[in-house]
């Protein structure tokens, strides 16, 4: 069964989730390894959400229940009363509204701000991070990438111009009342990963011209090659010749004692745990803005040519094929096993290799509609039809059960 637990800005405060995001590296780990009934988990951990998704063996009673419990019980371990507020304001998911919540997730659509661009890249690195803790599954591998395909599908058809803004962007356009010209603004930009990036898009999208960044890994040189703008090794130093300060990395805070004087300046924190101590934004000149401010001001518009529409449907196929691929291996093992009767037929009667080639190519194009159709069917919940067909001509008997999270069919 597919199991989700998710704590996100609708619904934990930004607090809680700051902490949380502090202690989840070896969550997924924990719990494959403490619960013999967690087959997979991969864990989110974003600049607003934080969500587990599970596969499970369904446990003899409440399925769902125990599966949370297990999340806050190791939760607990690191994040202590932080785990209780979260078990106070997350809700969980399973089966199906877990293939619909991630594939929107994945898309944009569930972010403060609708259809932004940065969520999908952190979702596939959720995914690449449980495959080198070995704690993903085959159903986990599957629903993510296929997740990552609705999400391009979606931004090849949709028109997102309007709603496809990141935080950084939307930061920006917060900032911009205060910014009479960016190409003479001062900016420092501390980090350098891909909202990093986006963020130097963004400036550069409003004609600003001194950019610098600053990263406590040494990659600040590189990064600023890479994309025209200036490194600088000190950070006092920097903050001190920037009017706007934009932060996004998990790697370094920001302190009181990194800023160098009372001079006005416009900090913004996009990351999330905080890359900005709460202290810095009480000192004088400094204008502190936040996710949880930015997260009170994120319009919520409509996604123009039915992006909405276009990530439920891929998830409805999806959930589709999940439900029919056991009808779908019940009509194969039935086409095998007429095929090995003929093969073997074949060569008693000394037939060469090229008709048995023949045979099998026939096979899977026999093979080929009936699976197609399944398909078709089980999307337009008409499963049960194709069931009764298989048993009516070829007498493929096939009884519904319950595996991983969808109603599936298998032959007997």
């Amino acid at each position: 069964m597919l199991f989700c637990l998710t704590a996100n800005h609708r619904n934990t405060d930004f607090d809680v989730l700051d902490r949380i995001a502090r202690v989840t590296d070896s969550t997924a780990a924990d719990l494959t390894g403490t619960h013999s009934f967690v087959r997979g988990a991969i864990v989110l951990a974003t600049c607003n959400r934080f969500e587990a998704y599970l596969e499970i063996d369904e446990p003899l009673t409440g399925g769902a229940v125990v599966a949370r419990e297990a999340v806050f019980d190791v939760l607990f371990g690191a994040a202590g009363e932080d785990a209780e507020a979260l078990r106070a304001s997350a809700t969980t998911l399973t089966g199906d509204e877990v293939v619909h919540h991630l594939f929107a997730v994945s898309a944009g659509l569930e972010s403060m701000v609708v259809g932004e661009e940065e969520i999908s890249g952190q979702v596939q690195r959720a995914l690449v991070s449980a495959r080198r803790a070995g704690t993903t599954s085959t159903t986990l591998e599957r629903v993510f990438q296929r997740a990552a395909h609705a999400n391009r599908e979606m931004r090849a058809t949709a028109d997102l111009a309007a709603a496809g803004r990141s935080l950084a962007r939307l930061a920006l356009d917060m900032a911009d009342t205060r910014v009479a010209d960016w190409a003479s603004v001062p900016v420092l930009i501390v980090g350098t990963g891909q909202y990093a990036a986006t963020t130097i898009a963004a400036l550069q999208a409003r004609g600003a011209a001194d950019i610098r960044v600053f990263s406590a890994t040494g990659r600040a040189d590189q990064f600023a090659a890479k994309y025209g703008v200036r490194a600088e090794r000190d950070l006092r130093d920097a903050i001190g010749a920037a009017d706007i300060v934009l932060t996004c990395t998990t790697r370094y805070t920001v302190t009181s004692a990194d800023i160098p004087d009372n001079r006005h300046r416009l900090i913004v924190d996009l990351g999330l745990p905080r890359n900005v101590d709460r202290a810095v934004g009480d000192l004088a000149g400094v204008d502190l803005l936040d996710l949880e401010i930015i997260g009170r001001h994120a319009t919520l518009p409509e996604l123009g040519m039915g992006a909405a529409d276009i990530v439920g449907s891929a998830a409805n196929a999806f959930t589709a094929e999940q439900a029919a691929g056991p009808a779908i291996v019940a009509v194969r093992g039935h086409i095998q096993a007429v095929l090995d009767a003929e093969i073997d037929r074949l060569h008693a009667r000394g037939g060469d290799a090229a008709t048995e080639s023949a045979l099998r190519h026939f096979a899977g194009v026999l093979a080929h509609g009936p699976s197609v159709r399944a398909r078709e069917l089980a999307a337009d919940g008409r499963l049960a039809e194709f069931e009764n067909a298989l048993e009516t001509l070829f007498g493929v008997e096939v009884v519904r059960e319950e595996r991983s999270g969808w109603q599936g069919l298998t032959a007997v």
